[in-house]
């Protein structure tokens, strides 16, 4: 891409829409060759951003799905222990039991291996869920983009990968490993924005609904939730009234379709009766001023 006003239009074609903040943090990204670190809620983008790049460049997706306990074997390779023990066994002396052929390459290996069409996007996602230990392992991986199989040795990756790490922010990441990325704090869009989002994720809402649906989530985020919903809720929400053949909200219709905008009981319970109306009546008050 030739500026950020180019990457901005070719994300927006593959369907991911963005502002201008979070698409020149993207460019530099790229430009300079640099991991992109992405803080925020969930369900604001931070994943799909990983996918519209792989998407726009024709590279291939390589993902880390963090969790608590994931230590660097585990993320970089593993041995195919039984078919090493059946070539022991067959007593051929010439039988490499540390060749490719036993090796099951993981998420960082696979980055840093040769890909047809180019370096891929690595997308370490929710890089909050791991501990210290995982996180100091990454650091020297991505300084370097180099991981170390110690019966072979290291492996440099001929070409560096883009890298996307996400975050939650479940618990501070140390600052380290930021001051290796450039940052970005992806927050919930305005209005306008989510609509252009939903336009390009649900085309067949009608405008109407559209309206209705950002309006009355955009509302709901500003109430005292355990969990306010994110864009993907709006998207997923969206296309259940869609699938119900709803031209427009009611309280009837929220209340049976809250559990796609809300996942805890407790903010259902919050929005029974009368709380959803009135929020719904504030919706349609801002989308008509």
């Amino acid at each position: 891409m030739d500026s950020i006003d180019d990457l901005q239009a070719r994300l927006g074609k593959g369907g991911y829409i963005c502002d201008r903040a979070l698409a020149t943090v993207t460019f530099l990204a790229l430009k300079l060759g640099r991991p992109l670190f992405l803080e925020g809620e969930a369900g604001t983008g931070k994943t799909e951003i990983a996918k519209a790049i792989a998407a726009m460049l024709g590279r291939r997706l390589i993902r880390l799905q963090c969790y608590e306990g994931l230590d660097a074997s585990t993320a970089v390779y593993e041995w195919n222990f039984a078919a090493q023990m059946i070539a022991i066994r067959s007593g051929d002396s010439k039988a490499d039991v540390f060749s490719d052929e036993y090796l099951i390459a993981r998420p960082l290996l696979e980055a840093m291996l040769p890909q047809e069409g180019g370096a891929p996007v690595l997308l370490i996602d929710e890089i909050d869920r791991t501990d210290a230990p995982f996180e100091a392992f990454l650091l020297e991986a991505l300084s370097d983009f180099q991981v170390t199989i110690p019966e072979r040795g290291p492996v440099t990756a001929p070409q560096p990968p883009i890298v996307i790490l996400t975050s939650n922010r479940t618990r501070e990441v140390h600052d380290a490993l930021k001051r290796r990325c450039l940052y970005h704090w992806v927050g919930y869009p305005d209005f306008d924005r989510e609509m252009e989002i939903l336009h390009a994720r649900a085309p067949e809402a009608a405008k109407e609904l559209s309206q209705e649906v950002v309006a009355f989530v955009q509302r709901l985020r500003g109430e005292d939730l355990f969990k306010k919903p994110g864009v993907a809720e709006t998207i997923d929400w969206a296309k259940c009234l869609l699938a119900l053949d709803v031209l427009s909200l009611s309280p009837e219709v929220i209340a049976d379709t809250l559990g796609a905008v809300l996942k805890y009981q407790d903010d259902i319970q919050k929005l029974q009766g009368s709380a959803a109306k009135k929020i719904l009546d504030d919706a349609r008050a801002a989308i008509s001023a």
